[in-house]
């Protein structure tokens, strides 16, 4: 068995830096690469891509890194794992097969599919699978004939399948972030599948690197602790059989590795920081333990999980209506005064009511809540959207909105191209089904011609080794008692915190992190849910709850109702909440003057 093995991330999306795997390949040594292209948009884009050319549904970027890179992973005997394959893995396993033939490379490619049950769904809900929105709660009778797509989240297992067949490439439909980077553990490790602290300290090892350099200095709120972000260095994990493991970069690259980008990382799309469900477990982030080993070395400790769920996850997609968005360029002076002229103008011309509007102009602050609104700036963009059933109202906005620069204010300007047209609404369906329906399976494809073909159920194992006195012991942790009073002083929540958000749905999730242990304890009284609710009136219309995670000094808040439906379905510029953590920031509070020496810089 050896001692650690080196884990690096090369993708942590489709649109990522092509470059980045070549990056990691030249850098210093890894043993494995895994790359995560999907999210619940990209599986949409992937279903009308195929629509218009059946040989396509998979991430074609992964491919263009492939002709890169293909010869030197081989020489490098690096083995790399990737989400890629999307709705079509199959398709792209057989496009690597060919590459490397046409290289003079022999190599064995694993094909991980499955996951797609589209065209099983009425046979899986005769057979009592509900498919119940795990969101809202609807049921899925008045949807199941427009869903498009439906893919359930498999877990490391079948990846580990394809490993053991000597796989140097290995391609999937959707399987999880996490199981990307658990399944090499595993398969080097032995690690049981029942060992839940082991798989619980590899499903956040997947955490960590799964969105690429977020873990390595991007995204992150004190940016310029990062002196370079030229050739930014993207995660490594160096595992250990034990469990623990840690966090690093190759040497010579741009980007951090520091205890503050672990945890920005960490907290990043978290929902019950005790219950981070995956299909191989379930992780206890409430157990984590970090400590910095020196330069871009951050060691990862304590983790301790749970068994695995008892349901997957389902992601499904259906058509649900059209939308359009467009904007103007409105120059100065007097700004605001031309942008709400230029609105009611346009909201005035077109008679319909429609499903959903939407006006921001941006450049005043409208993304983030109305008291942030400052001077008036020499020029903004009003961006308009609509969203509706009917087509002809949604084409009509289009029409209407590239009028408006003749027929308004003055030093107005078209900045969409042209008239903007209508695009399909693919809207997400988020649903459970029972493990013991699933039946994933493997594809190895050798340059050699051989074909071998495995199926994997996923059965529901018996917790053997969870150790109840762990969850006694964390659940038992008390605070110090705070008791700080004297003179108090107004300040930003980012000169005590620091934050980063994400996304799950129409929820989003705000992470924040104290700079010192007194400043977290002072957050627990003072940053409530009731206060976040109230910050973010106007676009949160829904409850807030707050998580505490004593071990990393961080807030957890899950804002409900603030994204507009999330993924395609939203009209908002920023669909996902990024930005609202850097809004949270921005809150101004008053503090005990004596807390702020406490502060870590």
């Amino acid at each position: 068995m050896k001692r650690k093995i080196r884990i690096g991330n090369a993708g942590g999306y489709w649109g990522d830096d092509l470059s980045a795997l070549k990056r990691q390949l030249t850098g210093g040594p890894l043993d494995y690469i895994t790359m995560d292209f999907l999210a619940e948009i990209t599986m949409s884009i992937l279903q009308r891509q195929q629509k218009n050319n059946a040989d396509l549904g998979y991430a074609v970027d992964f491919l263009h890194q492939l002709e890169d890179c293909l010869p030197l992973i081989v020489q490098k005997k690096v083995r790399v794992v990737s989400n890629a394959g999307g709705i079509n893995p199959i398709g792209m396993g057989r496009k690597i097969i060919e590459m490397a033939k046409s290289m003079g490379l022999n190599i064995k490619v694993g094909v991980v599919y499955g996951d797609d049950i589209v065209n099983q769904l009425y046979e899986l809900t005769a057979a009592g699978e509900k498919f119940t929105n795990m969101e809202t709660g609807e049921n899925f009778h008045g949807v199941r004939s427009r869903i498009t797509s439906a893919n359930i989240y498999l877990g490391a297992e079948p990846v580990v399948k394809a490993l053991d067949a000597g796989c140097h490439v290995i391609v999937t439909g959707r399987v999880t972030d996490t199981g990307i980077t658990l399944a090499p553990m595993i398969h080097e490790f032995g690690w049981s599948m029942d060992d839940w602290d082991k798989m619980a300290s590899g499903i956040i090892a997947g955490h960590i690197i799964e969105c690429g350099a977020q873990a390595s200095g991007g995204n992150i709120t004190d940016w310029k602790d990062v002196k370079s972000f030229h050739q930014i260095g993207y995660p490594i994990i160096e595992m250990e059989p034990s469990g623990e493991f840690v966090v690093t970069k190759h040497k010579k690259t741009g980007g951090l590795v520091s205890e503050k980008t672990v945890k920005e990382q960490l907290v990043y799309e978290m929902g019950d920081p005790e219950n981070y469900i995956s299909p191989d477990g379930i992780a206890r982030f409430d157990t984590i333990k970090l400590k910095v080993e020196g330069k871009d070395r951050v060691r990862v400790s304590g983790v301790k999980g749970k068994p695995e769920p008892d349901c997957l996850k389902v992601s499904m997609s259906f058509e649900d209506g059209w939308k359009s968005n467009g904007a103007v360029l409105v120059s100065g002076p007097d700004t605001y005064d031309k942008a709400e002229t230029v609105a009611d103008i346009l909201w005035k011309k077109l008679k319909h009511k429609y499903d959903a509007t939407r006006t921001d102009v941006l450049g005043s602050g409208s993304i983030w809540p109305d008291q942030f609104r400052t001077e008036e700036p020499n020029e903004v963009l009003v961006r308009f959207a609509v969203r509706d059933k009917d087509f002809g109202k949604v084409r009509d906005f289009g029409k209407a909105l590239s009028t408006l620069i003749l027929s308004g204010p003055a030093g107005m300007a078209v900045t969409t191209g042209g008239r903007p047209k209508p695009s399909k609404v693919v809207a997400y369906w988020p649903a459970l089904m029972h493990r013991s329906r699933v039946n994933a399976k493997v594809l190895v494809i050798g340059t050699d011609q051989k074909e071998s073909f495995y199926e994997i159920n996923f059965p529901i194992r018996v917790d053997t080794n969870n150790d109840e006195s762990v969850d006694k012991k964390v659940k038992e942790v008390k605070r110090k008692p705070l008791k700080i009073g004297g003179k108090t002083t107004s300040v930003l929540l980012r000169e005590i915190a620091y934050a980063r958000s994400g996304d799950k749905g129409d929820t989003c999730n705000i992470g924040v992190l104290a700079r010192s242990e007194a400043i977290y304890h002072w957050l627990v009284d003072n940053l409530t849910s009731e206060r976040v609710k109230e910050f973010f009136d106007g676009i949160t219309f829904g409850k807030v709850t707050r998580y505490e995670l004593d071990n990393l000094h961080a807030l957890n808040f899950l804002l409900e109702e603030t994204l507009g439906g999330g993924g395609t379905k939203s009209l908002m510029i920023d669909p996902q909440g990024k930005t609202l953590s850097q809004a949270l920031l921005q809150m101004k509070i008053r503090i005990p003057v004596s807390l702020l020496k406490s502060v870590k810089k």
